[in-house]
């Protein structure tokens, strides 16, 4: 299968262009990066970027999770054959030949999404380990599904699950666990693997608030827990006045699971997976062929 590589990008450095180089000299993987609203200072970098990769470019910044889902939307309108996306940050962190490795295990399992999973041991900056340890912990009682780099960039899927991918709530890093928590619910298998952990001049380049962008991915678990915790209780509530009035097992059971289910799907669909604005369209304003 086809391998495009989706990068999006916020005031890169010179790190991304060394990147995009060693895909084109590398590999056959196509390139699409997204320039999600970045200074007129990166224009030169951005303008070297068009030499190996398609460019996309938002006029103002709009986040991790909607510079995702426009070259999602790019790839899911211009390529027709079956593919492989691989999605990998624009600061270096990533290796070619990690991504390679995840690929080829989708090659194998198209239905499934695929992690790099990184290791945090202490050479690795304090913030990071901390905040993985949590989202891991939390994410963990709130699925019932162990994933231990819940924070990757480095994530691998088939075309079988595009249209689930730009379904997926989330304009900025909230996506990323909107995913994991989508997939979860819907029971579609993921799998990591062992990737290189690397972290450069301490992670100085990453653009992840830890207030905001923290709270962002929290407020969603939250909402998870929230929703499945709801759905229990009006279960046996229903179960509870159902058998009191019909004394059947199987009725009483029957009725609370289809009434609890469908709550569960409206109380998702509506407060836990949207947003409080709508989706805003995919609008590009340039893009650019190698």
């Amino acid at each position: 299968m086809k391998i495009i590589a989706l990068i999006p990008a916020y005031e890169p450095e010179e790190s991304m262009l060394t990147l995009l180089e060693g895909i084109k000299k590398d590999t056959d993987m196509d390139i699409v990066v997204v320039n999600d609203g970045s200074s007129n200072a990166c224009d030169a970098i951005f303008n070297k970027a068009k030499e190996f990769a398609k460019v996309l470019e938002h006029e103002v910044n709009k986040g991790k999770g909607r510079a995702l889902k426009t070259g999602l939307g790019y790839i899911n309108d211009n390529y027709s054959t079956e593919y492989i996306v691989v999605t990998m940050d624009a600061d270096g962190q990533h290796t070619i030949e990690d991504a390679l490795k995840i690929c080829k295990v989708i090659e194998k399992s198209p239905d499934i999404l695929v992690l790099g999973k990184r290791f945090f041991g202490n050479d690795v900056p304090l913030r990071s380990r901390f905040g993985n340890a949590m989202t891991r912990l939390v994410y963990k009682l709130a699925t019932g599904v162990g994933v231990y780099d819940t924070q990757t960039g480095l994530r691998a899927f088939s075309y079988k699950l595009m249209l689930l991918m730009l379904d997926i709530k989330g304009e900025r890093y909230e996506y990323e666990m909107n995913m994991l928590l989508h997939f979860a619910r819907k029971g579609i298998r993921m799998k990591e693997y062992i990737i290189e952990t690397i972290y450069i001049n301490d992670n100085e380049e990453s653009h992840f608030d830890t207030i905001k962008d923290s709270a962002r991915i929290y407020s969603q678990i939250i909402k998870f827990c929230g929703s499945s915790i709801l759905s229990f209780i009006i279960d046996f509530l229903l179960y509870t006045i159902c058998f009191l009035f019909s004394g059947s097992i199987i009725l009483s059971n029957a009725i609370a699971r289809i009434i609890s289910l469908h709550f569960n799907f409206f109380v998702n669909k509506k407060f836990v997976f949207n947003n409080n604005k709508k989706d805003e369209k995919l609008s590009l304003i340039h893009i650019s062929e190698p």
